[in-house]
C-alpha cells in the first residue's frame, strides 16, 4: 500500500541531503536512471515487492545491477531504503524527488492528448506558448489518443483545457438529448 506521507518525507531528506552536498543534479539523473528501469521491468518490480524474497537476496541483486552505476548518496539512500524494507515505495519516493526538483527549478510538467502524434515544430509552439503563460520550464509529456477524433486535450496543475472533437460531439449530444423546443401543430 502507497503511503504518500511516508514517500514525501524520505524524497525532502534526500532532496535536503543533496542539496547539502551539491549534488541534486546527479541525484536526480540517478533517480531518473532508477526509475525507468523500475518502470521498464516488471521483473524487477516483483523481485522488489515480493515480500517472500529475502531482503538480503533483494539486497545483492540491487548491489550486482546498480553498485558502481551511482553516485554515492544515491546508491547509499537506495540501500537505506532496501534495508529499511520500504521496496513498494521506491516508485513514489522518486515521484515525489522529481516533483521537489521540479519544484526548485521552476519546471512544470504539462500533458497534451492528441489523435494522432504532433509534429515537433507544433510540440514547440505549445510549449513556448505555456511557458510564456507560466513563466517556468514546460516538460511536455505526449499521449496519442485516437479516441478523440480530432483536436487536443491539455493538462498542467489545475489548468485543463479540452478542445477535442469527441468533446465537442459530447456536448452536442447532450444539447440535444434536452430539446428545449417542442414541435407543434
Amino acid at each position: 500500500m502507497k503511503n504518500p506521507k511516508l514517500s514525501s518525507r524520505y524524497a525532502k531528506a534526500l532532496f535536503d541531503f543533496a542539496g547539502e552536498k551539491n549534488q541534486i543534479e546527479e541525484v536526480y539523473s540517478d533517480l531518473k536512471l532508477f526509475a525507468g528501469t523500475l518502470k521498464e521491468n516488471r521483473e524487477l518490480q516483483v523481485l522488489l515487492r515480493n515480500p517472500v524474497v529475502p531482503s538480503n537476496q533483494k539486497h545483492q541483486f540491487f548491489e550486482s545491477v546498480f553498485n558502481g552505476t551511482m553516485h554515492d548518496i544515491t546508491y547509499q539512500f537506495l540501500d537505506v531504503l532496501l534495508k529499511k524494507k520500504r521496496e513498494p515505495a521506491l516508485d513514489t519516493i522518486c515521484e515525489e524527488f522529481f516533483n521537489l526538483y521540479n519544484q526548485s527549478h521552476n519546471i512544470k510538467t504539462a500533458t497534451i492528448a492528441t489523435a494522432s502524434p504532433l509534429s515537433e515544430p507544433l510540440k514547440a509552439k505549445i510549449v513556448a506558448m505555456l511557458s510564456e503563460q507560466t513563466n517556468a520550464t514546460i516538460e511536455l509529456h505526449e499521449i496519442v489518443d485516437s479516441h478523440l477524433i480530432g483536436g487536443f486535450i491539455i493538462k498542467m496543475d489545475d489548468y485543463f483545457m479540452d478542445s477535442s472533437i469527441l468533446h465537442k460531439i459530447n456536448k452536442l449530444r447532450q444539447e440535444f438529448s434536452q430539446n428545449n423546443f417542442q414541435v407543434q401543430f
